[in-house]
């Protein structure tokens, strides 16, 4: 409807035409706002702009199945000296959570130079290390209570004008590097476009956007082992897992099973060990699995070099992919413009304290064999808390306090050497 038909539809001086001459004037302008909003809401989105990201959910399943939390006492730093801690490189040691979020990278890929606002917020979690120097790290290194904001709040990490650079026109600055060796750097053998940051510091140049963080939620998937082996896999996402691997070695022999889909859950055999087994028939499934959940082939490929001596080391675990719905939900991301695509993969590891782990750390404590002990890492000291509160032995029982007394030991050694 038109002014002009609005006029001559109706008289002029009667209450129906002003009301009609009203409407030809607000619905245009209707219209045209909500043109307006549209065209604001697309200009928004960069059309040459995608986002990747890739990182892993960590965490032990406890007597109930459920998630437990847990304080890695014996794990050493394994990051290079220019990322940035939360209070300092021993703190997160020391910090209990039931979620360890580890390696996440943000991977930027653009036809054309531009900037990008970056936020991302941990729910009951606290951004524990980065790089580059962020912007905003919430809360403040002066919190005095921060197990309490832990779960209470969501600590948060944000990066102002992150500097994304064409590949055809590398940065000035060369990208960072350590002496000591890390898994941190594997994750810079792809295509993505480089990054830049000028902080008081400097400008600081990397491949991808890296933080890592603890949280108190409940993990996406609980494991129960059963009396005579078997693990049962319960989803506690309200979407599928897309992938889910039951994974054991001991020593030289390794055996695994898979389930494609689970749903709701799924009792599995304990695998069957070889030492002729071939990682490598695995490893490729498993990156196909992440390409085709959103990956490219090299960022799947680098995931996999920084993470497979980690995840397919001595014990059990469940290695799966993490739905997608929990990840928006546990770590919303927030990118201004927004990328034309977002692409998050997340690997979840839920370590398993089964019949034969159990044997295995009892009978290395009894035998002083710091070497098969060693193998077991970070988890070692939450598996033995577990055994001890099922010991009935008192000559065992003491054997195994004295060897978490002597990782207790260990840990107050390497953060006074911090």
């Amino acid at each position: 409807m038109n002014s002009q038909l609005c006029r001559r539809a109706l008289p002029r001086n009667t209450p129906a035409a002003s009301c009609v001459r009203r409407a030809c004037i607000f619905f245009p302008t209707f219209l045209l706002c909500v043109s307006l909003a549209a065209y604001a809401q697309k200009a928004n989105i960069d059309p040459g702009l995608i986002a990747h990201e890739w990182g892993t959910f960590t965490s032990i399943a406890g007597e109930s199945g459920q998630a437990v939390e847990w304080l890695p006492l014996n794990d050493p730093s394994d990051l290079p000296g220019f990322v940035e801690h939360f209070r300092g490189t021993g703190f997160k040691v020391g910090l209990g959570g039931t979620i360890r979020m580890e390696t996440p990278v943000l991977y930027f890929y653009s036809t054309h130079d531009t900037t990008v606002d970056v936020s991302v917020s941990f729910l009951h979690g606290l951004i524990t290390e980065w790089y580059p120097h962020a912007t905003h790290i919430e809360p403040s290194s002066s919190l005095t209570n921060v197990v309490l904001f832990q779960r209470q709040s969501s600590g948060s990490i944000s990066w102002k004008s992150v500097s994304v650079q064409t590949t055809a026109r590398p940065l000035n600055t060369a990208f960072p590097q350590d002496a000591r060796p890390s898994h941190y750097y594997a994750a810079r053998n792809t295509n993505s476009s480089p990054l830049q940051l000028s902080t008081q510091n400097g400008d600081e140049s990397e491949k991808f956007l890296f933080y890592r963080g603890v949280s108190v939620v409940p993990a996406p998937l609980a494991a129960l082992v059963l009396r005579n082996g078997q693990v049962e896999a319960m989803n506690q996402s309200s979407a599928e897992v897309p992938k889910l691997i039951l994974f054991e070695r001991r020593g030289e022999k390794i055996g695994f099973r898979e389930v494609n889909t689970l749903r709701e859950g799924a009792i599995l055999d304990p695998p069957i060990l070889d030492a002729s087994l071939a990682l490598e028939s695995l490893l490729s499934d498993f990156e196909a699995a992440l390409i085709s959940s959103g990956l490219y082939p090299e960022e799947a490929h680098a995931m996999l070099e920084s993470w497979k001596d980690s995840w397919f080391e001595e014990g059990s675990r469940l290695i799966y992919i993490v739905p997608s719905s929990f990840v928006e939900k546990t770590l919303p991301l927030s990118l201004e413009p927004q990328p034309a695509a977002i692409h998050r993969v997340f690997v979840g590891r839920m370590e398993l304290l089964t019949p034969a782990t159990r044997n295995a750390i009892e009978t290395a404590v009894a035998a002083n064999d710091k070497v098969t002990l060693a193998k077991y890492g970070r988890f070692l000291g939450p598996m033995i808390e577990s055994i001890l509160r099922k010991a009935t032995d008192p000559v065992r029982t003491v054997q195994l306090n004295e060897a978490l007394q002597q990782i207790y030991v260990s840990y107050v050694a390497q953060n006074q050497l911090r």
